[in-house]
């Protein structure tokens, strides 16, 4: 499991995840020169009845948020750090807010530096804090009063932390493997190394991988979580990877390792959008948007049906961006305006393989199900996509439901099943009807014919092969063809070529 930090610069962050692991997460020579964390920072924390933990540092600075983002995605817990001589200050609400868009499922609020005032005065500063969460989706976290300076609250915050990841949800093992990089480098006699989150599935030394966008193909040649060699690389943990036949250059931050081939990089998907009421922005197409997902960050546009895309209220869009993403249904991703930087919303994937149609309106007042439920999305794109149909086997990443869930997810959506795609019900039956229609008007045309030539038929349907096709299992080598649905698997008839 995995803890991010989160808060305003020099509110001790970094002092509070020295004083928690002994391990100093300011790596650069650079941060030590200037005292403020730059990049990200990595270390181990043991948690009585939990085990060992990661804990990723991130930079408070508002100009490091890209790199905040990138260390807060995949997170189990947010550990919002507000120094008790200041209190909230801009970027504590921006980090909150970030938290609050990527739905991390759980926070804490540790207040620093409590030895630095009084009593009153830390009532009044927590009374500040617990007001930020009143019109926020997320629970009312615990606070913890503490200083890293003196060790006081140390010992409670340890347990906070421990319950609190006791009742976290573990991520499915039995899904596919995926690992945003944050970071790539080289090691003398090993080579090419990237460390990241694992976000789902497992992946076992000596398996092949690939890096995603850029398609380059390698192996897992060692494995190590939390500085301990791993023989699998577990989704909820961190890891550092070994690659074998992979350059450095070849890999950077932003990019994904998988190890399937259903993943496909995309720089057109539908998703949810909400922008927060308070940053009077309207989207329009020509909006100019930089977009975070994972540990990816590119320039991006958003259309909406409607035109403009307005505060407050989430909509349905088509997000095109600059630049290929890995994406899954149900991930979630942020906004942000970049001049001046802040950011504005975020949003959920509804669909990462996006064709360019018509955005269906209706689905408006189910917003909030296609954001929460892979069978939501399911529908939704089996609809938009009801002539071509939607490959069964894209499903786990199209959806965001689990591989050990398609089959149970494809039982209660209904649909038809062909040898490749999952077509709706409704569709099935039209080209049901459209066939019969077909046929109808060519016994008017050529009423001595003996049924239907394949190639009329075919002209006629103009849909995907698996809704109407010809099989010649039905007086094959006699010089017929049954015309049947995929969907529907009823033989209409054996008609000649």
């Amino acid at each position: 499991m995995i803890i991010g930090t989160a808060g305003h610069i020099d509110h001790g962050k970094t002092a509070l995840v020295k004083a928690l692991t002994g391990v100093d997460a300011d790596r650069l020579p650079e941060e030590k020169r200037r005292g403020i964390t730059i990049d990200l920072g990595f270390a181990p924390l043991s948690l009585e009845g939990v085990g060992t933990v990661g804990v990723i540092d991130v930079p408070g600075h508002e100009d490091f948020v890209r790199s905040m983002l990138v260390g807060a995605s995949g997170i189990d817990l947010g550990l919002l750090v507000v120094a008790a001589d200041e209190g909230v200050m801009p970027q504590t609400r921006e980090h909150l807010l970030i938290l609050e868009l990527l739905r991390i499922p759980q926070v804490v609020v540790a207040v620093t530096k409590s030895d630095l005032v009084d009593g009153e005065w830390l009532e009044l500063v927590r009374a500040d804090l617990l007001a930020l969460f009143n019109d926020s989706p997320l629970a009312t976290p615990p606070v913890v009063s503490c200083s890293s300076r003196t060790g006081a609250g140390l010992d409670e915050l340890r347990s906070v932390l421990a319950e609190c990841l006791g009742n976290a949800k573990p991520r499915a093992s039995a899904d596919l493997f995926r690992m945003p990089i944050d970071r790539a480098f080289s090691v003398k006699g090993t080579g090419t190394v990237v460390t990241g989150t694992v976000w789902s599935g497992e992946l076992p030394v000596e398996a092949s991988v690939v890096v995603l966008p850029s398609g380059k193909t390698a192996r897992a040649r060692r494995i190590e979580q939390h500085g301990n060699s791993a023989d699998i690389a577990r989704a909820g943990g961190r890891a550092a990877i070994a690659l074998a036949g992979l350059d450095v250059s070849d890999v950077s931050r932003g990019s994904v390792l998988v190890c399937a081939d259903r993943w496909q990089p995309t720089s057109l998907f539908e998703a949810v959008v909400t922008l927060e009421p308070g940053t009077e922005v309207n989207l329009t197409p020509r909006t100019r948007l930089r977009l975070h997902a994972g540990a990816s960050e590119v320039g991006a546009r958003v259309v909406s049906p409607v035109g403009e895309t307005l505060p407050g209220d989430p909509a349905l869009v088509r997000v095109t961006t600059e630049a290929p993403l890995v994406l899954r249904g149900g991930d979630r991703f942020v906004l942000r305006l970049p001049a001046p930087l802040r950011t504005i919303g975020g949003g959920v994937v509804v669909d990462p393989y996006a064709r360019r149609r018509s955005l269906p309106r209706h689905w408006g007042n189910k917003l909030n199900a296609l954001s929460a439920s892979s069978a939501a999305r399911l529908g939704y794109q089996l609809e938009a996509d009801a002539a071509r149909g939607v490959r069964a086997s894209d499903l786990a990443v199209r959806t965001g439901c689990s591989s050990a869930e398609v089959e149970q997810l494809v039982r209660q959506s209904g649909a038809h099943v062909g040898p490749h795609n999952l077509f709706t019900s409704v569709v099935v039956e039209e080209v049901m009807a459209s066939v019969r229609r077909i046929v109808a008007e060519y016994e008017i045309k050529s009423p001595l014919a003996f049924g239907v030539p394949a190639r009329t038929l075919r002209e006629g349907l103009r849909v995907d092969e698996e809704l109407g096709h010809c099989d010649p299992r039905d007086g094959a080598g006699r010089g017929n063809r049954v015309i049947w649905t995929a969907g529907t698997q009823n033989w209409l008839g054996a008609f000649p070529d």
